[in-house]
């Protein structure tokens, strides 16, 4: 067997292929020397290293091989693999295929990380004493390293990427899609690509199994015609005729059941900021219906998160500067919803390596909200011709180009007046600098607690 990629998912999943005995390759296009100490955690299990170069001759004596989230597809080991007819799979296919709890399998281009936490709180206050509560996935920790402790009377809340899911042939017992808008087309070159890897969390359920879809959103609603088993919608309006779903009126988050209409919990138990928060909260209140859940564990566990790392996360105040960290959004869509979430004047940092994604929206948006703009990292220069082309060569806000989010960051603190917001939006994923979004969040969050 063969395993593609040594991060995260690669580890764990080399990790549970060693333990069940089975012959691991792992294979890296980094060297080894790159590894500390990797070579000693599999110290006496059957593990081989091919790193620096996916050679194709490991391909000669494996059965199956194990993609990483971020490895490309189109690279030449999958492909002669493919070639050969060698089963794909990743560490998430694995886990769905032994996991003996029920799981609430969350996706979508914006919120499902949000989501997953919110479901997750809500389970864990719903569960009955003995049972407990798995979050994780895409969210930062491999299921499949829990495999073994898992019981049938737990629940598990697993966040998928769309990498994820473009291997999977099993989908989970309740599916979420929060929306499908632009995301990885650098991956997945075409929306039609990127949003049937969305459709696979629904593709194998069962007659038996929910579908959670957002009303709201095009690209999700859409999916409807792959429902196979009940259908649960959420959105900010009413749902209309007899469809079943979850709503806000009259300041309340509500569930129509039918023609029935019950009221929830009050929105401000939503202690997230945003309209787009408020989405993932009814989102993860329609998945909880669908698992049976309270309703007071519903309102206790919304009630209960307060911020999220990464995601308008509050680092401080200083000299009447607040400074945020969302280095989740990673997409342009994501920075729109951090502006509207955040009122009042802004500073806001742009950039890291683009994803082949439309900026001239986010660029009209900036052109209303007139923030001081910073550019930082691979992305600016294009960032920068965007902006030049809807503003011409006098913007009506001010923008400013710098090498780093350091630089960036020292930029900000210069131009920051009291009563303004700083905001680490970037609208780019992480990769010209840094291993992922939460490693530069890391930095941005330890950089400006160093300011003075």
């Amino acid at each position: 067997m063969i395993v593609i990629g040594a991060a995260r998912q690669g580890l764990a999943a080399t990790r549970y292929l060693a333990a069940k005995q089975a012959n691991v390759i792992l294979t890296d296009s980094r060297p080894l020397s790159d590894f500390k100490g990797l070579k000693e955690q599999f110290t006496g299990q059957s593990v081989e290293f091919n790193f620096g170069s996916h050679s194709l001759d490991i391909l000669d004596h494996a059965d199956m091989l194990c993609i990483s989230g971020g490895v490309p597809l189109s690279i030449a080991l999958i492909q002669e693999a493919q070639k050969r007819g060698i089963l794909l799979t990743n560490d998430s296919q694995l886990f769905m295929k032994e996991v003996s709890a029920k799981v609430i399998g969350i996706t979508g281009s914006a919120g499902k990380t949000t989501t997953t936490v919110l479901t997750g709180a809500i389970a864990k206050a719903a569960v009955e004493p003995g049972a407990k509560v798995w979050v994780g996935g895409n969210i930062g920790y491999p299921m499949i390293d829990d495999i073994d402790e898992i019981k049938p009377e737990d629940w598990v809340v697993h966040e998928f990427s769309s990498f994820q899911l473009e291997q999977m042939t099993i989908s989970p017992h309740i599916a979420v899609v929060t929306n499908i808008t632009p995301n990885h087309l650098d991956r997945h070159k075409t929306m039609q690509a990127y949003t049937a890897a969305k459709a696979h969390i629904l593709k194998f359920q069962t007659r038996l199994d929910f579908a959670v879809l957002n009303r709201d959103d095009y690209g999700a609603y859409g999916l409807q015609k792959n429902v196979i088993g009940n259908l649960l919608t959420f959105g900010f309006e009413k749902p209309s005729g007899r469809n079943m779903g979850i709503f806000i009126e009259n300041g309340y988050i509500c569930r129509k059941d039918g023609k029935e209409v019950y009221e929830l919990f009050a929105t401000s138990e939503v202690k997230l900021a945003g309209n787009h928060n408020k989405a993932n909260a009814m989102a993860a209140c329609a998945a909880s219906l669908a698992a049976g859940f309270s309703v007071e564990a519903m309102r206790k566990g919304i009630a209960s998160i307060e911020g999220i790392p990464h995601r308008l996360e509050l680092i401080r105040v200083i000299n009447g500067v607040s400074w945020y960290n969302d280095s989740i959004a990673t997409t342009p869509e994501r920075v729109m919803a951090a502006l509207r979430a955040i009122s009042g004047q802004l500073v806001i940092l742009l950039g890291g390596r683009d994803k082949d994604l439309p900026w001239v929206e986010l660029v009209g948006m900036l052109h209303v909200r007139r923030p001081k703009v910073i550019l930082f990292g691979e992305a600016a220069p294009l960032i920068g011709r965007v902006i030049i082309s809807v503003e011409g060569c006098s913007p009506a806000y001010p923008v400013f180009k710098t090498q780093t989010l350091g630089d960036a960051i020292k930029k900000a603190s210069e131009i920051a007046t009291a009563g303004e917001a700083v905001l680490l939006s970037p609208g780019g994923t992480s990769y010209d600098a840094y291993r992922d979004f939460e490693e530069r969040g890391d930095e941005f969050r330890n950089l400006v607690k160093d300011l003075t």
